[in-house]
């Protein structure tokens, strides 16, 4: 199921059309659900946590005295490990709460990285493409430039593009967060690199959802 609705695509494609009508840059937008299962981070997070779990309760037993048999206990842990991968497996969204933000951040930035070549970006005949991307799982937003405008403006130019699509994201409100940040994006690349009497549109003008 889409995110956004036919119209919402309809003129993300027109607002790229039009601030590519001003520059000689290309810009393209990809909106992920998300970057990563993480599945078996999230599983390698649980599985630590129910064996120092079951090392606390084997102590407690032996220091107040409780006898626990051994099968009985193979077979609660057996139990609390399977329990936990069926609740990761069949629970969208659980294992997003047992993956530190770190790892969330390094997946999505990976999976822009790899939108950004695999859409081609990086293959514009003066490497003048930016993407957007933002990934709603990791609440994460990027701006990944071409060597040529990396040549000429830093990153820290885009962080203001970021902050726009993160916190239209957050609302619920991933439309306007890509109108907004393509219109800033179209005059930050209209700065440096102006339209030239044969400005060819090198990548497709849409937004594409993963």
């Amino acid at each position: 199921m889409s995110v956004m609705n036919e119209d919402e695509h309809a003129r993300i494609a027109a607002a790229i059309r039009q601030a590519e009508s001003r520059t000689s840059g290309e810009i393209y937008a990809v909106l992920a659900r998300s970057s990563d299962s993480y599945f078996f981070v999230a599983g390698f997070a649980v599985t630590c946590g129910i064996l120092i779990s079951a090392v606390i309760v084997a102590l407690a037993a032996h220091w107040y005295w409780f006898s626990i048999s051994l099968p009985l206990f193979g077979l609660a842990i057996l139990a609390a490990f399977l329990t936990a991968v069926l609740l990761l497996r069949f629970i969208p969204g659980l294992s997003l709460r047992f993956v530190p933000r770190r790892i969330l951040y390094q997946r999505a930035h990976l999976n822009a990285v790899q939108q950004f070549l695999t859409r081609n970006v990086h293959l514009t005949e003066k490497r003048t493409g930016i993407l957007l991307f933002v990934s709603l799982a990791e609440r994460y937003a990027e701006v990944v430039a071409d060597a040529g405008i990396n040549a000429k403006v830093p990153q820290d130019e885009w962080n203001g593009i970021v902050t726009i699509l993160t916190n239209h994201a957050a609302q619920d409100d991933h439309a306007s967060g890509f109108l907004k940040a393509i219109e800033q994006a179209g005059r930050l690349l209209e700065t440096h690199f102006p339209a030239g009497p044969d400005n060819v549109n090198e990548l497709d003008d849409h937004l594409v959802e993963l």
